[in-house]
């Protein structure tokens, strides 16, 4: 009888506040009862986004697409619709999600790399998405496709921003300005930066760059901000330098108007160069979305605000320089050359204008915000009234943190210093560092996680911080019995005790004098716990209760201390200990690689366990105490029985150091022989030590898999990884068999490697090109091409069964029908058109001409079958043409040639007009019933009235609207 076993499936993840792949968003609250000033950050969570009430530090909302397994790289918020969220993954796909029912609503593959960055236009209809691969995609967000491919970028691509001209202002008799909307709105321009040192400047209407510079000259660009008014731009690179440009926005809208273009024009003009006071490579340059700032951060633990100056400040400082020209010009050269050279230099000064300063005199440094931990992302956050800058900063150590600055308008005197505090902070859900220690209560409800500098209490099902303690370099801990007290090791050798009622530090005992202990157990019976260290001994540590007197009082209280009773000297370092759960045995792992077993009483030595070629970095012994299982920095696992130390089994376990090994307590078969491995490499596999096989591969982390622990009734196992999470994997009722999962485990690959080869098989043509189609094949995209294959022979085979019975029935009237297809009967006697119809249907939108490529010319004829009767009977026209169109621009050639395919062209050309004039019509009926009923409504309204203050209302807004600063004045 085949064996079979219960899967294991992820349930929780929880300890995670945010991760540096990715970039943050702030988002204004909604207006409900429950939401706080402050905002909220939708930041990334691994593969999931999470969204952080800012002010009470609750996690609101939870994104997560369960085919997705990629960490999430960008994300970036509509302009037009502030729930719409584009998110982009490590695997070069694309999600659009609605944050108020938290579901993605598009998702997008084009790219064969990482997303690096998103960018939504004006409208909030297209996307812009840059990538590894250093191509740039446009997404069309209403028909759900890629609409083109840009290329030119020769490394990946940093910043992308859409630059959309407004309608201009021309002047009319020289006094007033009027709006000249264009009949037809032009696509606009992109901006984009790569790695590659090089700003473009692309023309979306024709599709190409029309503008190449080298933004950075000490080698990468790793950041482009953009002005709100989209009339400047910073870029930024190493070395801390800063480049600044001027976009001319008035020659943009006029040449969207022109065909033929001059090359003399330049629409980037380099404006200087601003240095920031740190060195480090820039990450981020983002301005504030209404006022005259803007941040730049590398990835120290600092956030640099910029402040650009006045028109009347710009024009005091160039002043202040010309009259310190004078000075030093009269100082040099005498009082008489001093007066007939200042005519010269009052003639020069006044052509000085505010568009010829120097790009230091325009921007000054306000503040440096120094933050708790490296930075990853900032954003500005909008605050109702307030003058005070707000910037929510995310960090490369688990935490978001909102900072309040002092803008210059608060300042009471120009020699006032800005000041900046912290207001809020998210930091409770997560460790700042990676977690090096888990353990589980003895009722199964309480999780323990130790990291360097803090140590958390959580409640399993709720997934909710209850205790967090301060404590040194924590590299082990567990559960003393009755689970209100947690013991942990330290770095620094010590063993401190934490009562978890009252949130305190019982005592702190430097057990191994500074040296690192890195294992330590409870004794199976409870009464005692063991500690080993770098200083070559095992520990053996007694509880009791001692009664301290309260000082200033003759009171007394009962306090838990560890007294040492026994020591046990070892001739290296001890890696690992555990106890045998009969107590009998003590197992001792050594730095040398060996394994020593040492009686529990005697203390003396029972068995050596030598064959690991490195170090044994885990093990953990059965419940029956019969086996020990060892992992290694070897890759190896290794599997011993305890009653004579022989090796039953050398198992190549993981691809990198294997750093915990677990037995589970009760299996289905009651001998507590299976084992779970955790290793440097991503991977949790779960082990059958009876028969040497692996029973499932167990993925879900982004990190090294730093810590395991399986629950006491053997039903969960809980894992900690450098991506700081923590992970809940429960036991389902779901039995798995050795060989499906083999054979799954191919499929993977097999499907992997297909992608991968279909990719690095571009076309010859479109691979040179500065643009290309959108295009990417994936799993999904071949099997919806297989799937209408599929269709199309299933129909043809139909419609000719049809086709003949209705001849025959012209001799045999009473012919019975013929016997159809099973499929057709079973959905209602559809006709072969309808079936093929709603198989294309049913195929994503983003996704349907990657399919279609699948399909090979020989199925061409028999597709134009049927987009002829799907014309014939009107059935849904726009997918149709879509289709239609898209297959004659793929296979032009091979349809012209071919005769029959052209005669075939021609019925179809017939129906499709006179399907489309039918829907020309009825769309014609409809608008003019529309105009009839508005008409209507607008005889029916009260009243009209006139406001006699309109016109004058218009025109003071117009001249504040000339009146207002724009960037524009420093180019």
């Amino acid at each position: 009888m085949v064996k079979s076993y219960l899967k294991f499936e992820p349930s929780k993840s929880f300890g995670l506040v945010a991760t540096s792949t990715s970039n943050l968003v702030w988002t204004s609250a909604a207006k409900d009862k429950s939401s706080t000033g402050a905002g909220h950050a939708v930041v990334a969570a691994n593969e999931e986004v999470l969204v952080w009430d800012v002010k009470k530090g609750e996690l609101l909302s939870r994104w997560r697409d369960d085919n997705c397994r990629a960490q999430v790289t960008a994300i970036a918020q509509s302009r037009t619709d502030p729930d719409l969220f584009a998110v982009g993954y490590d695997d070069g796909s694309i999600r659009l999600w609605d944050s108020k029912i938290a579901t993605a609503v598009v998702s997008f593959n084009g790219h064969k790399s990482a997303i690096t960055v998103l960018a939504f236009d004006k409208t909030g209809v297209r996307l812009a998405s840059g990538a590894k691969d250093t191509d740039v995609i446009v997404w069309d967000l209403i028909a759900e496709v890629g609409q083109y491919k840009l290329r030119g970028h020769k490394d990946q691509v940093t910043g992308l921003r859409f630059v959309e001209p407004e309608a201009h202002l021309q002047t009319e008799d020289g006094d007033d300005l009027a709006m000249v909307v264009d009949s037809e709105p032009a696509d606009g321009f992109l901006l984009t930066t790569g790695k590659d040192a090089l700003i473009k400047l692309w023309d979306l209407s024709s599709r190409h760059c029309i503008e190449t510079h080298v933004a950075q000259t000490n080698g990468e660009c790793w950041a482009l901000g953009v002005s709100p008014d989209s009339s400047g731009c910073i870029t930024a690179g190493n070395d801390g330098e800063m480049k600044v440009w001027a976009l001319d926005i008035a020659a943009l809208s006029e040449s969207a108007q022109k065909v033929d273009l001059s090359q003399t024009v330049k629409f980037l003009r380099d404006r200087g160069t601003l240095h920031r006071q740190s060195k480090e490579r820039a990450v981020e340059v983002t301005f504030h979305p209404r006022r005259d700032y803007f941040a730049v951060h590398g990835i120290e633990k600092s956030v640099e605000i910029w402040r650009m100056r006045t028109e009347t400040e710009v024009k005091k400082t160039l002043a202040r320089k010309r009259r310190r020209r004078r000075e030093k010009l009269a100082a040099t050269k005498g009082k008489k050359a001093a007066d007939g050279d200042l005519d010269i230099e009052d003639g020069k000064d006044e052509a000085d204008d505010v568009n010829d300063a120097e790009i230091s005199d325009v921007f000054a440094q306000h503040v440096i915000v120094r933050t708790t931990g490296r930075v990853r992302s900032v954003d500005w956050a909008m605050s109702q009234g307030k003058k005070d800058l707000k910037l929510l900063v995310g960090g490369t150590n688990n935490l978001i943190e909102l900072y309040t600055v002092v803008g210059r308008d608060k300042l009471k005197t120009k020699a006032d210093a800005p000041d900046y505090n912290r207001a809020l902070a998210v930091d409770l859900p997560g460790h700042r560092t990676d977690i090096r220690s888990l353990a589980v209560s003895s009722d199964d409800k309480m999780l323990a996680s130790a990291a360097n500098g803090s140590l958390k209490i959580w409640n399993i099902r709720t997934q909710t911080c209850i205790r967090t303690f301060e404590c040194g370099y924590a590299l082990c801990c567990a559960f003393l019995p009755g689970d209100k007290v947690v013991v942990v090791g330290t770095k620094e050798g010590e063993l401190q005790l934490y009562d978890v009622a009252s949130a305190t530090l019982l005592e702190s005992v430097n057990a191994h004098e500074g040296s690192a202990i890195w294992a330590l157990q409870v004794h199976p019976d409870g009464k005692s716990v063991v500690s080993g260290g770098a200083d070559k001994t095992a520990k053996f540590w007694e509880f009791r209760i001692v009664q301290e007197q309260v000082l200033g009082t003759t009171r007394t209280t009962p306090r838990l201390k560890l007294v040492q009773s026994r020591i046990l000297k070892v001739s290296d370092d001890i890696l690992s200990l555990r106890f045998s759960p009969d107590s009998k045995l003590l197992a001792v792992a050594l730095l040398d690689s060996t394994v020593k077993v040492f009686f529990t009483d005697s203390l003396k030595l029972y068995l050596n366990l030598y064959g690991h070629k490195l170090p044994v970095l885990s093990m953990d012994i059965s419940y029956d105490s019969k086996l020990v299982v060892t992992s290694s920095a070897d890759k190896n696992i290794r599997i011993w029985g305890l009653d004579f130390g022989d090796c039953h089994k050398a198992l190549f376990g993981h691809q990198d150091s294997i750093l915990q090994v677990a037995f589970v307590p009760h299996n289905s078969d009651g001998n507590g022989h299976h084992f779970f491995s955790a290793s440097k490499d991503r991977t949790i596999k779960y082990w059958d030590a009876d028969k040497f096989e692996q029973i499932q591969r167990i993925d879900g982390h982004h990190g090294e898999i730093w810590a395991l622990a399986v629950s006491h009734h053997g039903r969960f196992l809980v894992s900690a990884s450098h991506d700081k999470s923590i992970r809940v994997w429960e036991e389902t009722d779901e039995q798995i068999f050795l060989e499906e999962e083999r054979e799954k485990e191919i499929e993977e690959l097999y499907e992997n490697t297909l992608t991968t080869s279909l990719e690095n098989d571009p076309d010859a043509e479109d691979a040179d090109r500065e643009v290309g189609a959108a295009s990417k094949q994936t799993v999904e995209t071949l099997m919806a091409g297989e799937r209408i294959a599929e269709a199309l022979t299933l129909g043809m085979e139909d419609l000719n069964t049809m086709q003949e019975w209705e001849a025959a029935k012209v001799s045999n009237p009473h012919l019975a029908p013929p016997q159809r297809h099973t499929i057709f009967v079973a959905l209602g006697n559809i006709s072969a058109e309808v079936y093929v119809m709603n198989v294309l249907q049913r195929i994503k939108a983003s996704a349907l001409h990657d399919a279609l490529l699948v399909l090979p010319f020989a199925s061409v004829p028999m597709l134009f079958t049927f987009l002829n009767l799907f014309a014939l009977r009107s059935l849904n026209i726009p997918l149709t043409c879509r289709i239609l169109f898209f297959m004659l621009k793929t296979h032009h050639r091979q349809i012209v040639a071919s005769r029959t395919m052209r005669a075939m062209l021609d019925g179809i050309r017939a129906n499709i007009r006179a399907a489309l004039k039918r829907q020309k019509d009825e769309m014609g009926f409809n608008i003019a019933a529309l105009r009839v009923v508005g008409l209507q409504l607008q005889d029916m309204s009260v009243k009209e009235y006139v406001d006699d203050k309109w016109d004058a209302d218009v025109e003071a807004a117009n001249a504040s609207a000339l009146r207002k600063r724009a960037f524009v004045h420093v180019s």
